[in-house]
């Protein structure tokens, strides 16, 4: 009997979630500039471009950081890293997630908040603080049939 040789995967198939998010993402932000933030066509660009950098964000974020406590996250051999170090790569997701999100919330700040980018800055400010907080909430909470608490019922 012989094993099938397994097909190799293109570049697409291995990163074209994040590059589709990111298509995306210059697509509301191009159709924002150019639009009026008074319509609702002006108004849904303005929103899409928080939310889809929320799925940027999300997909780079725990491809490449890692999470203590998250079961999708892949954790390195402890005795290679120093404890500081360790400590840090534990916690990579939330302390980018908190520096960005500290740099998001100065740049809100010194911003009007009725104006055309200011609005969606305030939007990402709002996403931020909803990724941190489910990033937060699912190390020590979960719901019951999902992946991560075994799927039981």
């Amino acid at each position: 009997m012989t094993i099938p040789k397994r097909k190799k995967r293109g570049f697409w198939h291995r990163h074209g979630l994040g590059i589709a998010a990111l298509l995306a993402l210059v697509l509301w932000t191009t159709l924002y500039s150019i639009s009026n933030p008074s319509t609702h066509w002006g108004s849904f660009f303005g929103n899409a471009i928080a939310d889809w950098s929320g799925v940027v964000v999300t997909v780079y974020a725990t491809k490449y950081l890692y999470e203590i406590g998250s079961a999708e996250s892949r954790r390195p051999n402890p005795t290679i890293l120093k404890p500081v170090l360790l400590w840090l790569y534990d916690h990579s997701l939330s302390v980018f997630l908190l520096i960005t999100g500290i740099v998001w919330i100065a740049l809100f700040a010194h911003s009007d908040p009725q104006s055309k980018w200011g609005q969606v800055v305030g939007n990402i400010v709002s996403e931020w603080t909803q990724i941190i907080g489910l990033v937060l909430l699912t190390k020590h909470l979960m719901e019951l049939g999902s992946k991560e608490s075994g799927g039981g019922r």
